[in-house]
């Protein structure tokens, strides 16, 4: 692994220095401090040891190019990543010192990311590494390109018109006329002072001019304060609670309640795995499932150096043909064979105190008896109103799905509607002109209910409904069921937190 990237003096002074794995300023600013001391001048080495670290450096003019990685590292991966740094450094800094090395440090710091993700050597060339960081855009110059072309084409316009004004006047003066006058002006030497007045203005607004200060009025201001904050949003809010409005900020309480339910569980040990799946659907009124996408993904995260190398066993239990796929750093075929997820070089180590993604799925599919939440929402005209029954049901019954919110599109401008019967709570936004069906669990033992309700409108009005949620649960039920260590096959205490969220989940 990699642990930092700097480019320091000769006397092993940092100038820039990007840590690929979680330091502190001290302990990389002893190891920099420490690195000259160990250097053999007589010798053409090109890295030096202590016990803990390696250093592999390469001499610039005053400076040194310095990457810093574990003793158990491929020193021929180390050298070829130098020599990539190494070829970094004079594409953003034309003289290699001290002071301009300094002046382009964040550029240094954003193509050292490219270079290096998480201690792993990305598979990049010099040609890449500038176009990502440059992050050129053909959309942009075509727009930068088209506003220019506007803006000449205005100013020759108004040359033109300009030019016209004054010939107006001249052909006036001449012929002893009034000159053309401008919105029922009065004299003809009001009119022609007016013309004069606004050619020149047309003619001289390329040149850039100073606008004098305006004279502050001594009187008390009563204009607007940026950053300060008034009275009358709290007044109106108050006003609105006395006439018997119901305020909600509905995005801040859901969020609190999503946060209460997926807060990770206490007891994180040293070795702890989150399990995120999220799906995105798309269902017709008239039932068929338009598309569903799932994707899942298990992140490993490592706090204690001693459990870095290890193995995960994982129990996949899903039948409906999720595509699976492992980081590249992963042995694939260890993956295969024996469900277990390890590092291809078995000496090396996983990365500490950071996320990393080890195994991710896919799901793609129409296939209607993979909804883990139908919605039927039918609704149907009785006069002027329509009565809108909707239900749902629970069809994947081993999930738990906690924090369920449908919201129903409502007519805008034609009042409250009319709760019939309903299981659960609802909430009535009227600004947004949206009624929320709540339902605080929805599980095997709660696997369908319905509300019904009455309000002015057509059917076409009550879609497209949308379905929040979240759960403890994992959709294609694939677990971590063991850790051991790589050596000796000795088991490690782990934690796992799993989590089912909502991408989008519509009924059009």
């Amino acid at each position: 692994v990699l642990l930092a990237a700097a480019v320091c003096t000769k006397a092993g002074k940092a100038i820039v220095s990007r840590q690929f794995v979680e330091m502190t300023r001290t302990r990389i600013e002893g190891l920099l401090a420490a690195f000259p001391k160990l250097m053999n001048t007589g010798k053409q080495h090109t890295f030096v040891e202590t016990e803990s670290v390696r250093y592999v450096y390469q001499p610039m003019e005053k400076l040194y190019m310095v990457l810093i990685t574990t003793k158990n590292s491929n020193i021929l991966e180390d050298l070829e990543t130098l020599r990539l740094f190494s070829r970094v450094i004079p594409e953003y800094c034309r003289a290699l010192e001290e002071n301009e090395i300094s002046e382009h440090c964040f550029d240094l710091i954003f193509a050292f990311d490219e270079i290096v993700a998480l201690g792993y050597r990305e598979n990049v060339n010099l040609a890449q590494i500038r176009t990502f960081t440059e992050m050129d855009s053909h959309e942009e110059k075509v727009f930068r390109a088209v506003r220019e072309t506007q803006e000449r084409e205005a100013k020759a316009e108004m040359r033109r018109k300009a030019k016209e004004l004054q010939q107006a006047r001249r052909d006036a003066e001449r012929h002893g006329k009034k000159a053309p006058g401008f919105g029922g002006f009065g004299s003809s030497a009001v009119s022609g002072g007016v013309t004069a007045m606004i050619t020149e203005t047309i003619i001289e607004t390329e040149k850039p001019k100073v606008a004098p200060a305006p004279a502050r009025p001594s009187g008390p201001s009563k204009a607007l304060k940026l950053g300060a904050k008034g009275k009358e949003v709290d007044n109106f809010v108050d006003k609105l609670k006395s006439e018997g409005e119901n305020i909600i900020t509905s995005v801040g309480k859901r969020s609190a309640e999503a946060a209460k339910v997926l807060t990770p569980p206490i007891n994180v040990e040293s070795v702890h795995m989150k399990i995120e799946e999220k799906i995105s659907l798309t269902c017709g009124r008239d039932g068929g499932l338009q598309n569903m996408e799932l994707h899942g993904m298990i992140m490993l995260h490592i706090s204690d150096e001693k459990f870095a190398r290890i193995r995960l066993h994982i129990e996949n239990e899903d039948k409906r043909g999720v595509q699976l796929q492992t980081h590249p750093n992963v042995d694939k075929k260890l993956f295969t064979t024996e469900s277990q997820i390890g590092l291809k070089n078995p000496e090396k180590s996983f990365p500490i105190n950071s996320d990393v993604g080890v195994l991710k799925w896919r799901l793609q599919t129409t296939e209607e008896s993979f909804i883990p939440l139908t919605i039927n929402c039918w609704p149907s005209e009785s006069g002027n109103s329509c009565d809108v029954n909707i239900e749902y049901e629970l069809q994947e019954e081993s999930l738990e799905l906690n924090d369920v919110i449908i919201t129903i599109p409502l007519p805008s401008g034609v009042g409250t509607p009319v709760i019939g019967e309903i299981d659960g709570e609802y909430r009535h936004d009227s600004r947004r002109n949206l009624l929320e069906w709540c339902l605080p669990v929805i599980d095997a033992k709660n696997k369908s209910g319905s509300l019904e309700f009455s309000i002015a409108g057509q059917p076409n009005d009550f879609f497209p409904v949308q379905v929040s949620f979240v759960s403890k649960k994992s959709y294609c039920n694939i677990q971590v069921t063991k850790v051991t260590q790589v050596d000796g096959n000795s088991p490690v205490r782990f934690s796992t937190e799993t989590t089912f969220l909502v991408d989008k989940y519509e009924i059009l």
